[in-house]
């Protein structure tokens, strides 16, 4: 916003025509609508949310006598020609000069009040960060064209969604490059760098979105980067070849590859789909920082590391700009000085970043909100799905429903790469891996949403209560409703050399693509479905009992869904995560060792 594109009079700042309603927790644009002098109606308020959806600033030139001044105040409009602008707070003198405020229209109802957004937003940095910052910050139409011409963007294809937000569980992908742009990042290693993923972060939204799942992908992780698409030298479209033994980091930046190719790359190794990606630069942790005024950060031991030139004492400080970036770059200051260390310090980095954004200090400060989102927008680079303020701020509403407390931090498990004498590199472990990656796809919470969890123990019990027939009395036709092609014959195969289900028969694909596996049976075969539930997982919502008793030789229908993911593997996935995997929660503070 400036002075061209909004009449930036009397020293007004863009960020102080925000102002806290105090009955909805909400920042809310101050329109100038005061009426003349002898009308006595009272200032309104239009909502960022209102205005956002009509794309443009709310006026009131419909209405009589809307937008005028009273009588006597600087700047008064004739009736003939007036241009509206935001109603904005003038810096006013000591001696009770221009601006001076007038009381409300009496009888005027006042909004029931809501619980405070602060009890629930979800704040991150780098990507996330912008998240929310947009979804506070826009609603004028001049603050949404500016913070939209600040977004870059990547078409990723098929590696992601073209829908904002999905109504199943959501999966964003947070990448940090190391690509070396921007004053004073030439001496952060491989000058001239395409870039690198060397900071990934797998941020997993569950369905109801009481809980959220961020998982910290190695850089050093020796993985399958698939087959993708990406631009040779001269920004030709091709298709880049697949390589069978990779570090992860070079899914980004090398040999042409774009951050779709780390998305299919995260989904090889997990089985989830990103549905976006939003990526950041050095530039982006240091903008940042600064603009929220300092990031706390607590030390087990003083540190001085002369290859990041950080220093920080033992105990509390704050960091912003270089030095915040010099703490999530070093590897010698921390644990055993390898990356799986420093993860652990950029996981503390970050949950102290969402307490900061939290605080009061900033969701009550307008001008700090304002350069934050300018500051964040100016850092991102997304897919294009999501390539729009207003996008952005759909998708942050969304994720922001997530209560901090139930944002687990957790780092992929993994083992010393076996190939390698003396390993520098490390490969998925082969058990708590899967086992953790199950959890995700099935949507299992790591938090303690205790409501959601007794209630889906409750419903689990209840479905597996009671008597459940031999397998080989079991008689089910399997249809396939999900992405994995011949997913029904293979099912089939395994229930019945692996579980002895003989009576069980392919049916090829069902009729429509479903989102959850189901499980169709008759009232006298629930001994038949118990059974088939328990072999496979099932969740007590797959279960659909009919009205009707099953005749004859009558089978039950089960139709596998996206949430399937392979003969032999629960569609629930397991009820807790593996052992020795260390979590994390975004609402407490941790000092680095």
């Amino acid at each position: 916003m400036d002075a061209h594109s909004r009449g930036r009079a009397d020293d007004i700042d863009p960020a102080d025509q925000w102002v806290l309603n105090p009955h909805t927790g909400n920042y809310e644009l101050r329109l100038d609508d005061s009426a003349g002098a002898s009308s006595g109606s009272s200032a309104r308020t239009a909502t960022a949310e209102e205005t956002g959806r009509r794309g443009e600033p709310r006026t009131g030139s419909s209405r009589e006598g809307s937008g005028r001044r009273a009588a006597g105040s600087r700047g008064a409009a004739t009736d003939g020609a007036r241009r509206e602008v935001p109603g904005q707070r003038s810096r006013r003198s000591s001696q009770g000069g221009r601006g001076a405020a007038e009381p409300p229209a009496s009888g005027r109802r006042k909004r029931k009040p809501q619980k405070s957004r602060k009890k629930k937003a979800l704040l991150w940095t780098g990507g996330v960060t912008a998240f929310i910052v947009v979804a506070t910050s826009i609603g004028a139409y001049a603050l949404y064209q500016k913070f939209n011409g600040n977004i870059d963007s990547i078409d990723v294809g098929d590696a992601g969604s073209k829908n904002v937000v999905t109504d199943g569980p959501m999966n964003i992908l947070i990448i940090g490059t190391d690509k070396r742009t921007g004053k004073g990042n030439e001496g952060y290693g491989d000058k001239g760098s395409e870039g690198h993923a060397d900071t990934t972060i797998l941020f997993h939204v569950s369905e109801d979105r009481t809980n959220a799942t961020a998982m910290s992908i190695p850089r050093d992780l020796m993985t399958e980067i698939p087959e993708c698409e990406g631009k040779d030298a001269d920004g030709a479209e091709v298709t880049i070849p697949g390589t069978p033994n990779e570090r992860f980091n070079t899914s980004l930046g090398q040999s042409g590859r774009n951050p779709g190719c780390t998305m299919k790359t995260v989904e090889n190794i997990t089985g989830l789909k990103p549905d976006h990606f939003m990526m950041v630069d050095f530039n982006a942790v240091k903008e940042l920082t600064t603009a929220v005024g300092g990031v706390e950060v607590c030390m087990a031991k003083p540190v001085d590391d002369p290859k990041s030139h950080l220093k920080l004492p033992q105990g509390t400080s704050e960091v912003q700009g270089e030095q915040a970036l010099a703490l999530l770059r070093t590897r010698h200051s921390f644990g055993n000085e390898s990356d799986l260390d420093r993860i652990k310090v950029q996981q503390q980095f970050l949950a102290s970043m969402i307490r900061e954004m939290k605080s009061s200090d900033t969701l009550t400060n307008p001008k700090k909100l304002y350069k934050l989102a300018d500051a964040a927008t100016n850092a991102l680079t997304v897919d294009s799905a999501i390539a729009d303020a207003q996008k952005l701020m759909t998708l942050a509403q969304e994720i922001s429903k997530v209560d901090t407390k139930n944002i687990t931090f957790l780092t992929m498990p993994v083992v010393d790469n076996p190939a390698e004498p003396t390993p520098v590199t490390v490969v998925v472990d082969p058990v708590k891996g899967e086992q953790l990656f199950a959890m995700m796809r099935s949507d299992t919470s790591l938090t303690e949403v205790k409501k959601k969890e007794k209630d889906a123990k409750s419903k689990q019990a209840a479905l597996l209560k009671g008597p459940k027939a031999d397998p080989a009395d079991v008689r089910v036709d399997v249809l396939n409703g999900g992405e994995i092609p011949g997913a029904a014959g293979s099912t089939v195969t395994w229930l019945q050399n692996e579980q002895g289900v003989l009576k069980s028969t392919n049916k090829a694909n069902a009729p429509e693509k479903i989102k959850k596996t189901t499980l169709e049976y008759a009232p006298n075969q629930a001994d038949q479905a118990r059974a088939l539930a328990e072999m496979m997982g099932l969740p007590a919502t797959a279960m659909k009992q009919g009205t009707a008793d099953a005749e004859g030789l009558e089978a039950m229908v089960l139709t596998l869904g996206a949430d399937f993911k392979g003969a032999g593997q629960l569609i629930t996935g397991p009820a807790k995560a593996p052992e020795g995997v260390e979590q994390a929660s975004a609402d407490k503070a941790v000092c680095a060792k």
